[in-house]
């Protein structure tokens, strides 16, 4: 459920990238650690973890790396979230994996975010995993990308070596079309340029990770065009409650009011809101993100995977639909393969009718060569559907216009959509 916000505190999402070993978890760890936003107990907790696995400084990674794996092997696995807070804002951490075989980690918990921070190893430069996971940044329009070449004290805090690496990111930025990235040396191991100022780097002039995050101003999406997904129809047959009928879900988009004209897809039918509720209460609107129940005036066939409309720019509707699409199966995706998607609520077949190209990843050309897509690939595909449904594409609507890939067989996730 959206978290709404008081005394002007906003809440940003934001997640850690980068290639292995460049310092992910230790910066989120760093960040929670000079902020005051760990316990006690925590900190005994990773103390007595550290002297375990034979480290005799503080591993403030271990804050974030919860399995067994990830803490005998120093690497990141699975997703790990953090929340903590600021005198200035909220923040929820998604702490991401580097290796290229838990990419489709990395675009989990990338999915939901505002802002990535994309952390690249001043002794190494540019990886692969640095354009992978910055590709995948700008397809999942994450606008506001920050690059934090970590590491420095490594590199005797060259400003030769930032000024460096800081070129080749302006030049992958440029021709991924961020609209907003930011450049910082650190050390995240020793708290330099994290939350405070580095004495090592007079010649870096702008603020520390944590001002930025806490000051960057971060658009709103989906704003525009209602979309609400039903996921359930609520039925109430009581005294108080005669013949009550509603619809719960989350608002995939815009504002809904009471009074306001809908129009329910794919029927095409119209009616007004009569209510909104949330959690018993009576809303005077309700917005992007918000779960809720919304009550029509006219008794309308609508069920689950249905949407509720308002406005003249309706949702496209077609059984054919080009998709870019994370491949996050073992087994590879190829022209003809039958799949399930699930996109708004709709569980729907489909077949795979081609696979167009696929993307190189060293310089981010289209491949029209090899179009076997294997786990991890991000690949065009044109998919055909055994039924219309309705969506917009990914740029206009993030939420209307992703879906996932599951095998039938399996039921298992195999890959995820943007719509284009």
């Amino acid at each position: 459920m959206k978290i709404k916000e008081k005394q002007g505190r906003s809440l940003l999402r934001f997640t850690t990238a980068g290639s292995v070993d460049d310092g992910k978890s230790t910066l989120i760890g760093r960040l929670l650690y000079d902020s005051k936003s760990i316990f006690e107990d925590q900190l005994e907790h990773i103390e007595q973890s550290g002297k375990r696995l034979g480290r005799s400084e503080l591993d403030l990674s271990l804050l974030t790396d919860g399995l067994r794996a990830e803490r005998e092997q120093g690497i990141t696995i699975d997703v790990a979230y953090r929340y903590f807070a600021t005198p200035a804002r909220k923040f929820i951490i998604a702490d991401t994996p580097g290796h290229i075989q838990y990419t489709r980690n990395m675009v989990t918990g990338a999915s939901t975010a505002d802002l990535a921070l994309i952390l690249v190893d001043a002794r190494k430069g540019v990886l692969e995993q640095t354009i992978r996971h910055s590709y995948i940044a700008s397809l999942l329009d994450i606008r506001h990308i920050i690059f934090c070449i970590n590491k420095m004290d490594l590199v005797s805090w060259s400003e030769t070596v930032f000024l460096g690496i800081k070129a080749d990111l302006e030049n992958l930025a440029e021709k991924l079309y961020i609209e907003d990235a930011s450049y910082i040396p650190m050390s995240a191991k020793y708290g330099d340029n994290v939350v405070h100022c580095s004495q090592y780097m007079n010649w870096y002039k702008s603020v520390p990770l944590l001002s930025l995050l806490e000051n960057i101003h971060i658009k709103e999406k989906n704003r525009e065009n209602p979309r609400f997904p039903v996921q359930t129809v609520i039925r109430a047959d009581n005294n108080e409650f005669p013949d009550y009928r509603a619809y719960a879900g989350r608002v995939a988009g815009g504002v809904f009011k009471p009074g306001d004209t809908v129009k329910i897809l794919p029927s095409m039918i119209e009616s007004k809101i009569k209510s909104i509720h949330n959690a018993g209460r009576a809303l005077k609107e309700c917005s992007e993100g918000d779960c809720v129940s919304i009550e029509l005036e006219d008794q309308i066939d609508i069920g689950r995977g249905d949407m509720l409309t308002a406005g003249t720019d309706n949702p496209q509707s077609a059984r054919d639909i080009d998709v870019l699409t994370c491949w996050f199966n073992n087994r590879p995706l190829n022209a003809g393969g039958r799949y399930l998607i699930r996109l708004n609520n709709q569980d729907v077949r489909c077949i795979i009718r081609s696979v167009n190209y696929k993307i190189n990843i060293d310089n981010l050309e289209k491949d029209f060569s090899d179009l076997t897509v294997s786990m991890n690939d991000i690949a065009h595909v044109s998919i055909k559907c055994s039924r219309a449904i309705f969506f917009d594409s990914y740029k206009k609507n993030n939420t209307t216009g992703s879906l996932i890939f599951v095998d039938e067989g399996t039921n298992e996730t195999a890959g995820a959509g943007m719509i284009v």
